[in-house]
Order: structure tokens, then C-alpha cells, then sequence
């Protein structure tokens, strides 16, 4: 059974600078691998993504559908955030804000487009934040369609005050971290294999389209 995940870095770092949220993220993904799970990377630095509550173009320079592509292709989505006085990042909300545009769409059995499929997140930050950050993604998922399964926010934070962040403290040293990577990706990926297997039913949760 094939299964793809798609992972967005919402770090305001390009790809071409070090992430302590990706390095993060990266631990879940050798699962993913260990699995056999085909995963794709998108940090969303790289990309021009405009402003607004659609799932189209707002303008000839907006990449949104580049991404936006990538998640209908995805069964998995892993949302990776840092922290910034407390919330999630600027980009954080933008990629929320665009996938809420697309929420209206539907599948071909009628339902919402993100039914039958998974997300958790990843955050990562200097001070408290992290269950705050990671239920607002995770809430956000959810009422748009997408299956929320137990346990699949994953974070790690600093002592208050600035500080090292994840990659310079050895954030992969901490066993509660460490541990909720790991459960966070088995559980994306059962639930992944289970809805793919018995999507969910066309009953009681088809949108009737009006003109």
C-alpha cells in the first residue's frame, strides 16, 4: 500500500538554512522511511505565497498551487512551526489561512477535500508555546477535514529567556520528545493505512454544492 506524506516547514528560515524545527521533524521522518513511507519536504520560506483565504492563485506570482497540489497528493501532513512570543509562526498562519480557502472543495464523493486525511504537527521554540501552537494547528486540521489521531503533536522547548534553541541544546537527547516523534509517526501512519483502506463513508457528510 502506498502511502505519501508531505511535510511543510514553516520556519521563516530558506532550506538553505539551518531549521531547528526540520531537524526536528526529521526524527519522525526516519520512521517514515523506516516504513517505506514516500515523503516530500516543503519549507515554505522558498516560496511567493500570497495572502488570503482562497485555494487558488491571487495573483500570476502567487506558488500557492504549487503547495497546494503537493497536499492533495498527500495522505499525511506534518505541520512544522517555530514558536515567536508564544504563537505559532507568520508563515504558520498563512499556510492555515490558504487551506482554509480550499476547505469548501470537495472530493469525488462529495465531502470536503482533506476528508481521509491525516495531519500532526512539530514545534519547536526557546520558551512555552509549544501545546498552545499545537492546538491551534491541530484544531485548525481538523475543521477542515482532515483525521486528527491521538498523539500527534510533537515539541520541544527551552528555559525561558533567550537561549539555545533544539539543534545547539540537544534537543534529541530528551526522551519525552524523542518518544512523542516516534509515537506521533506510527500513529500518522496507521490511521494513514486505516483510511486508506476504509475511507469514510459518503453518509450523513456530503455537501450539497449551490449554485
Amino acid at each position: 500500500m502506498s502511502i505519501k506524506a508531505l511535510v511543510i516547514n514553516c520556519t521563516l528560515n530558506k532550506s538553505n538554512q539551518t531549521s531547528n524545527t526540520r531537524a526536528l521533524i526529521d526524527e519522525s521522518v526516519k520512521i517514515f522511511d523506516e516504513k517505506e513511507i514516500e515523503t516530500d519536504f516543503v519549507t515554505l520560506a522558498d516560496y511567493n505565497i500570497e495572502y488570503g483565504v482562497t485555494g487558488d492563485a491571487i495573483s500570476d506570482n502567487d506558488e500557492w498551487p504549487i503547495i497546494f497540489e503537493k497536499v492533495k497528493e498527500a495522505d499525511i501532513l506534518i505541520i512544522g512551526s517555530p514558536i515567536w512570543l508564544g504563537q505559532q509562526s507568520s508563515l504558520t498562519t498563512v499556510l492555515i489561512e490558504r487551506l482554509y480557502g480550499a476547505s469548501s472543495q470537495t472530493n469525488d464523493k462529495g465531502q470536503y477535500l482533506f476528508y481521509n486525511k491525516v495531519g500532526g504537527v512539530v514545534v519547536t521554540g526557546n520558551e512555552d508555546g509549544a501545546k498552545h501552537v499545537s492546538r491551534s494547528v491541530l484544531y485548525a486540521l481538523s475543521h477542515i477535514g482532515f483525521t486528527v489521531p491521538p498523539n500527534v503533536d510533537t515539541y520541544w522547548v527551552g528555559e525561558a529567556g533567550p537561549g539555545p534553541s533544539y539543534i545547539e541544546s540537544k534537543g534529541y537527547e530528551n526522551e519525552f520528545t524523542m518518544q512523542h516523534s516516534k509515537i506521533m509517526a506510527h500513529n500518522l501512519i496507521h490511521f494513514a493505512k486505516l483510511l486508506k483502506e476504509h475511507p469514510i463513508p459518503a453518509e450523513g457528510n456530503v455537501i450539497e454544492q449551490t449554485n
